[in-house]
């Protein structure tokens, strides 16, 4: 800021009257996730953000989640023996606050009236802070500029007080279980967690109605729980009020990843192994029906998506969702996303469903069933669609449970047509948390003796060994006689299938866009891949 003396002399006569005249500098921004500080020089200025950590607790790591700006320290306290998450950004003197108080105000309608928000936020909203300052007749110096914007970003655009959260990629979930107590994260390797950010009752109820709004639902007392999207894909449950949730107004953000998981991923993870991986390729390729079940948060979707991704490449595929989580690289794809109408009927999983079978799609992707659709899912398979869809279920039995009774009611001779089951869990091994397919189980139809329902466990998952176990699969033996393969051809194909995993796995390839075109190159011209994989191999072994 300017001297003391006038620093000084300036704050007798008010918060804004500290310093007059025009900026001391113009300054930059460049359109993207976080702001480029082109004239931002850390040898020459002050630091944004400074931290000198936490008294009592030992620092574990230190990343930035949007640099400059804002950066996490994770801490272990040893008398609790937890960890802490602290959102570390710009501290803000008195004078910055009261100017930014009235920048919040001053800012707004400007911004609304503005044709080039949308296309590039950063630069209006940059143009119209210099504006205001200018208007204002203060002088700023970089750091308070870059100060002041951030939290002006934060508010206008970004996801106030929880934005540091939203930019953090290990973060999974955001929740927020009332007033004045601590937002829990789900991080990717620390897990549950909780953090040094809260509300206060008036803050927390504006910024529920806020999410709501910005999701294009409204929420009020009289109506007071909504499940909707957030504009990134992220979902979000909310809560208004203390009548449905006695603790104040909450909500749980479950965040979108914009680049979805590969099959090398879930390797990675050991979610799979690769003959698993090998086989469902297989399957998926000779349209077998496939239900992944498992609880919340056991990565059922993530695994369902993941695996989509060896659709052959001009298969028609249709998506039908109620929030936003599938992702392709599919030229052939139709996605479509339930939808609340408020002066009509609703936009239902049913109704597009039956839409669905008009496009006549080869694979049909649901991303939960738990009502009516799924008769109609699995009318869907009966007439020779491939479908794919996720329930909530822990056991073969329980899913089978599930769907013969209310309230889906899917007859037993329909569920009859769902090839593969796959259950999938969240639990702990090695003191991790680990999501692991727990049972990939075959349906093998009606049982003429008992009536019931036949299934047969082919992998299954030892938690003894962290390994999975491979039986016969009756499967594996109708895709050869569909072939027409010996079973050395059949084996064969799956040895290169594997071949083909353990090569991507080994080369890190977990963009969903290079996995998928080396899925597509298989399926033109296998014999090029292989040869590639071979030379490759090769070459390793020379070097």
């Amino acid at each position: 800021m300017a001297g003391s003396d006038r620093e000084n002399d300036d704050r007798s006569r008010g918060p804004l009257s500290s310093a007059k005249g025009w900026l001391t500098r113009r300054v930059r921004i460049i359109t993207g996730s976080s702001v480029d500080v082109a004239d931002y020089d850390p040898a020459e200025h002050d630091p944004l953000v400074s931290f000198d950590g936490l008294a009592g607790m030992d620092e574990v790591e230190r990343y930035w989640v949007n640099a400059p700006f804002a950066f996490v320290s994770i801490n272990h306290d040893p008398q609790e023996n937890e960890h802490r998450y602290h959102v570390v950004e710009p501290t803000l003197d008195e004078l910055e606050r009261d100017l930014l108080e009235r920048l919040f105000e001053d800012i707004r309608t400007p911004l609304l009236y503005r044709e080039d928000v949308e296309d590039d936020p950063e630069t209006a909203l940059m143009e119209e802070l210099e504006a205001r300052l200018e208007e204002y007749g203060v002088v700023v110096e970089v750091e308070t500029f870059y100060r002041l914007f951030y939290y002006l970003f934060r508010q206008f655009r970004g996801y106030g007080k929880i934005d540091p959260l939203m930019h953090d990629p290990a973060i999974e979930d955001v929740s927020c279980d009332g007033i004045g107590l601590p937002i829990f994260v789900y991080h990717e390797e620390y897990t549950d967690i909780g953090t040094n950010i809260s509300f206060e009752k008036r803050e927390l109820h504006n910024f529920v109605i806020q999410l709501a709004q910005r999701s294009g639902r409204h929420i009020s007392v009289s109506d007071p729980v909504v499940s909707t999207t957030l504009p990134d894909g992220s979902r979000i449950e909310l809560a208004l009020g203390e009548e449905v949730t006695p603790r104040g107004s909450a909500f749980t953000i479950r965040k979108y990843a914009e680049e979805p998981f590969t099959p090398v991923d879930l390797l990675e993870f050991g979610t799979v192994d690769l003959n698993m991986l090998a086989f469902l390729w297989l399957a998926i390729e000779s349209n077998r029906s496939l239900i992944f079940a498992g609880g919340t948060a056991a990565g059922k979707t993530t695994s369902m998506n993941a695996v989509s991704m060896f659709i052959p490449p001009r298969s028609k595929v249709l998506t039908i969702e109620d929030t936003r989580e599938l992702s392709l690289y599919h030229d052939n794809w139709l996605s479509s996303v339930t939808r609340e109408r408020f002066d009509e009927d609703d936009i239902t999983m049913y109704d597009l469903l039956r839409s669905a079978l008009r496009h006549r799609p080869e694979y049909i992707v649901v991303g939960e069933v738990r009502g009516e659709e799924a008769v109609t899912l699995f009318q869907a398979m009966n007439t020779g669609h491939t479908t794919y869809s996720t329930m909530h279920a822990d056991s073969v039995q329980t899913v089978i449970n599930r769907l013969e009774n209310e309230p889906i009611n899917v007859p037993r001779p329909m569920v009859a047509s769902l090839d593969l089951l796959c259950v999938q869990v969240l639990t702990r091994h090695g003191g991790e948390r680990v999501r692991r397919i727990k049972t990939l189980a075959e349906i093998e139809g009606i049982d003429q003796r008992t009536g019931e329902l036949d299934y047969a466990n082919t992998f299954s998952w030892n938690a003894d060994e962290d390994s999975f176990r491979q039986r016969n699969s009756e499967l594996l033996d109708e895709i050869q006689a569909d072939r027409g393969w010996s079973r050395s051809e059949l084996q064969q194909e799956l040895r290169d299938r594997r071949a083909v995993l353990e090569h991507l796995w080994d080369e890190g390839v977990t963009d969903y866009r290079r996995f998928t075109a080396w899925v597509n190159r298989y399926y033109a011209d296998k014999p090029a891949v292989m040869e590639q994989i071979e030379t490759s191999e090769a070459t390793a072994t020379t070097d």
